[in-house]
């Protein structure tokens, strides 16, 4: 059980967030800056007093950075959970589809209901493998296809099939292969996700529209993107990636990767006569350890950056995404000394950030971290009119300075809120936010057979008792300060957003 009173502790500080707003009206701290307290110096003639601004706005940011629950002890109890319910979920399976949480719950940066959970489904006894390598190694029932990347766009493959083994293979890659032109058995994305769409069904759940290789669901607040996946052994690949010249990940950061390996997803290139054909090479599980692996800093970049594009470029056809973001931060982390990177040169490299985001739109250009020839920004659907608002706002920004952060809603409202009820709103959102992850897992841990959960479970009713007696003095304090609200449920869903 998390230990919360000791987590809770660490979040119990003392910044008056009143400094930051004085900060932002005493000029603009961006516009000059020099090596000082780990800000990197690029030309010209800098100001000491604008130093001292800029350092100044940046540790104010990452103490509030760290009261809205991006610091890393809520980051590792977020991460352990999910994985812990992964473990529970997959221990309760039959062992042919592996259970995998990824993207920004894997990487612990947000709440319960805050958004999606990305979940792939990985297809056991499936191997895809590069040309060349060879598949004797592998337990005689695998079914083995190779990638033909050829014929498609960089980072993307077609499976062909290259030896049946066992007696049977999952109905879910059967019925998905097909012949191509020259009567060669490969297995299409499009046939796979029209099987696979109705294996992830539950009781009260609501089917949404595909969205790539993405089946997303909801139940609730609570919303799911549903990948399924194949397991890859893509050894030139990444020994490329792991043999780049770099800053960072150390070592043994990159060993890990390698070893994890990779997965093929159904989705095409957009922009392939052949999409329904091809498959998308990724790294999920080696990606969520490089970002576990981030130093603060790059951290706090990188939910700065999400917000902007979220509450600022607001995109509606996913031109950007929050995964445009992570690879500009994966560059600016493997390209630069990370001992730059620290609580003072905040605002310094967000505006580098500003900076990477502003020329991938202009040029429509931006190399996936993992295979720099795939070029992220491709077939985004970006038009003209999009892309010159877009980087005449960022450009905007970078000319605001720290004042910029001030066009970010969340930001925003914490940066004007009083310290003493935020810092006391909070220590309540996260301990509820901690407690909730706990009853999730229990949950699991309380369910039989027929999926029947054993609530009279001593554990569970602690978790819920103690839940209920913090959102009653969430009520308490509300109802105190002229608030209408009176549903706890309504209350505890809006403290987990």
């Amino acid at each position: 059980m998390f230990e919360i009173n000791t987590q809770l502790s660490l979040f119990i500080i003392n910044a008056h967030f009143t400094h930051i707003i004085v900060q932002m009206a005493e000029g603009d701290p961006w516009r000059d800056t020099a090596e000082h307290g780990g800000i990197p110096r690029n030309s010209g003639l800098y100001s000491r007093h604008s130093i001292v601004q800029c350092e100044n706005a940046s540790l104010e940011m990452c103490t509030l950075m760290n009261c809205l629950g991006y610091g890393p002890p809520i980051r590792q109890a977020r991460r352990d959970a999910y994985r812990e319910g992964d473990r529970l979920m997959n221990a309760r399976g039959t062992g042919n589809i592996t259970m995998i949480t990824t993207g920004s719950k894997a990487e612990g940066l947000t709440g319960f209901y805050e958004s999606d959970v990305d979940t792939m489904y990985v297809v056991e006894g499936i191997m895809c493998l590069e040309n060349g390598v060879d598949s004797d190694k592998l337990p005689r029932e695998t079914t083995v296809f190779t990638l033909n990347t050829g014929v498609c766009y960089h980072g993307h493959s077609r499976l062909n099939l290259l030896e049946r083994r066992g007696d049977i293979i999952p109905s879910i890659i059967c019925d998905a292969l097909c012949e191509d032109e020259n009567g060669r058995v490969l297995m299409s994305s499009a046939l796979f996700v029209d099987v696979a769409k109705d294996r992830t069904s539950a009781p009260n759940e609501i089917r949404h529209e595909r969205a790539g290789p993405s089946m997303p669901s909801s139940s609730g607040p609570f919303h799911i993107d549903n990948v399924f996946s194949l397991r890859c052994h893509c050894p030139v690949i990444l020994s490329r990636w792991a043999e780049r010249t770099r800053h960072w990940p150390p070592p043994d950061i990159v060993r890990k990767v390698v070893t994890m390996g990779s997965f093929v997803t159904p989705v095409g290139f957009k922009g392939s006569e052949y999409h329904h054909l091809e498959w998308r090479i990724c790294f999920n599980t080696g990606e969520n350890e490089l970002m576990s692996s981030l130093k603060n800093t790059q951290v706090y970049i990188y939910v700065l950056l999400k917000m902007v594009v979220k509450d600022v470029l607001k995109p509606v056809k996913k031109e950007i995404t929050s995964y445009t973001v992570k690879n500009i931060v994966l560059w600016l982390a493997e390209n630069n000394p990370q001992a730059q990177f620290n609580e003072s040169s905040l605002c310094y490299w967000l505006r580098e950030g500003l900076e990477k985001l502003r020329t991938a739109i202009l040029k429509i250009e931006l190399p996936y971290y993992m295979i720099p020839e795939r070029n992220l920004m491709a077939a985004c659907g970006l038009d003209e009119g999009h892309k010159c608002t877009w980087v005449n706002t960022i450009t905007d920004m970078m000319n605001e300075g720290s004042n910029t952060l001030l066009r970010l809603p969340r930001i925003r409202k914490a940066i004007l809120s009083h310290p003493e009820p935020l810092m006391w709103y909070n220590k309540k959102k996260i301990e509820i936010e901690l407690l909730q992850l706990k009853l999730f897992n229990r949950i699991t841990q309380c369910m039989d057979e027929n999926g029947v959960v054993n609530r009279s479970d001593p554990m569970k009713r602690a978790i819920s008792s103690r839940m209920n007696e913090l959102l009653i003095e969430v009520h308490t304090r509300m109802n105190r300060e002229g608030s209408r609200l009176n549903d706890l449920t309504d209350i505890r869903n809006m403290m987990l957003m």
